[in-house]
C-alpha cells in the first residue's frame, strides 16, 4: 500500500526513510507537539514550501526548464483567494472556491501563454522571458491598489470554521483546543500531502519520464517521436497548476495576500536555493531542503543570540556570531551544504546507499 502511496518511488535510503518519517510526523502533530503562533507558523509554512518547491523540481529537476516566473503563478492563486474574501463581509466557503477558481483559470491561462511564446527559445532566453514576465506582473499587483490593496496588500476574513475565535468542541484534545486555527492548519497540511503526492505520481508516469527523457537529451526524445514542446508546455501548465493552490492554502493560512509575501523575488531565491539543498529531481529533496531551510531561516538567528551571549568571554566569536549577521551564516550554510552535498542531500543519500 504505501508502494502505491508513494507512486512506486520508495526512498531507496534508511536514513533517508527515518528523516522524511521524523518529517512526516513532525508536520502532523505539530499542533500538539508545540506551542505558540510562531512555531506552528513554521510548521504551515513548511507544508507550502514543500509544494512550491516540488512543483518547480517538476520544471527545473524533471524538465530542464528553468523559470522565474513560479512565484508569480504562487501570488496569483493567493490573490486569488484573498481578493475574494476581502470582497464580503461574510466569507463563505463558495466564496473561497470561487476566487480559487478565477485564479486557477487566469493561472492556466497565463501558463499557456507563456509556454506558447516563451518555450520556444532555449535556455538563459527563456528564463529572461519568464522573469520580465514576473516583474510585470509584480508591478500590476502593487499599483492596481484598489483590487490587490497594493503594496500594503489585504487583510481579510475567513469562512468561520477557520476563524480563530471558532471552537469545534469544548473540550481540549491532547490539552489543545479544536479552534479554527488548527482547522486551517490541517486544511493546508492535508492540502499539501495531496499535492505533494499527485507530483509524485506525475514524475513517476510515463508523462514523467518523457520529461525526464527531454531533459536528458531533447534532440533523442524528438527523434523517438515525442512531441516534446507538448510535454514542456504541459509540465508547465501542471507546475504552475500546483504553485497556485500552493499560494492558496498559504493565504487561507495567514489571512493576508500582499506583494512580499506572494509575489516577492525573495520567495523565487528561497525555492532556488532550496531544490538545490535538497536535490534536483528527486522530488524528496523539496522535503528534505524545505524543511531544513525554513528552520534555519526562522531560528538561526535566535540560535546565533544565544551562542554569541555564551560566548562573551571570547569578543571575536561572540561578534562572528552576532545575530545581526545571521544572513551571512546562512550563506555559509549554503556552500557547505552545496560543497559536502553536490547532489542535494537526498540524491547523496541515494547514492551512498547504492554505493
Amino acid at each position: 500500500m504505501l508502494k502505491s502511496l508513494l507512486s512506486a518511488d520508495l526512498p531507496r535510503s534508511r536514513a533517508l526513510s527515518l528523516v522524511l518519517v521524523l518529517i512526516l510526523a513532525a508536520l502532523a502533530c505539530a499542533p500538539f507537539l508545540v506551542s505558540g503562533a510562531r512555531p506552528l507558523n513554521t510548521a504551515a509554512t513548511i507544508c507550502v514550501y514543500i509544494v512550491l518547491v516540488a512543483s518547480y523540481d517538476l520544471l527545473l529537476g524533471y524538465t530542464g526548464i528553468v523559470s522565474f516566473a513560479h512565484t508569480m503563478f504562487y501570488g496569483i492563486g493567493a490573490y486569488g483567494v484573498g481578493i475574494a474574501l476581502s470582497s464580503v463581509d461574510e466569507p463563505t466557503w463558495s466564496h473561497v472556491f470561487a476566487g480559487l477558481a478565477i485564479a486557477l483559470v487566469l493561472t492556466l491561462a497565463l501558463a499557456l501563454v507563456v509556454g506558447l511564446f516563451a518555450l520556444r527559445v532555449r535556455a538563459i532566453f527563456y528564463a529572461m522571458i519568464t522573469l520580465a514576465v514576473a516583474a510585470s506582473f509584480g508591478v500590476l499587483a502593487s499599483q492596481l491598489s484598489d483590487l490587490t490593496g497594493g503594496e500594503d496588500g489585504k487583510t481579510f476574513s475567513v469562512p468561520e470554521l477557520l476563524s480563530p475565535g471558532f471552537t469545534l468542541m469544548e473540550n481540549e484534545v491532547f490539552g489543545r483546543s479544536i479552534d479554527g486555527k488548527l482547522i486551517t492548519y490541517y486544511v493546508v497540511f492535508f492540502g499539501c500531502l495531496l499535492l505533494f503526492l499527485f507530483l509524485l505520481r506525475v514524475v513517476n508516469s510515463p508523462f514523467g519520464r518523457v520529461l525526464q527523457a527531454i531533459r536528458e537529451n531533447e534532440f533523442r526524445a524528438e527523434a523517438l517521436g515525442y512531441r516534446t514542446m507538448f510535454y514542456r508546455i504541459w509540465a508547465n501548465v501542471i507546475a504552475a497548476l500546483v504553485a497556485a493552490l500552493a499560494g492558496a492554502l498559504m493565504a487561507l493560512w495567514l489571512r493576508y495576500v500582499g506583494p512580499k509575501t506572494s509575489l516577492g523575488f525573495e520567495i523565487m531565491t528561497d525555492i532556488l536555493l532550496i531544490v538545490v539543498i535538497g536535490g534536483m529531481g528527486t522530488m524528496y529533496g523539496a522535503v528534505v531542503g524545505a524543511t531544513l531551510f525554513i528552520l534555519a531561516q526562522n531560528y538561526l538567528k535566535e540560535l546565533m543570540a544565544h551562542a554569541s551571549g555564551a560566548l562573551e568571554g571570547v569578543p571575536l566569536l561572540a561578534a562572528a556570531l552576532h545575530p545581526d549577521r545571521w544572513m551571512l551564516w546562512l550563506g555559509v550554510l549554503f556552500v557547505l551544504s552545496v560543497y559536502f552535498f553536490p547532489v542535494g542531500i537526498v540524491g547523496k543519500l541515494r547514492l551512498r546507499k547504492r554505493g
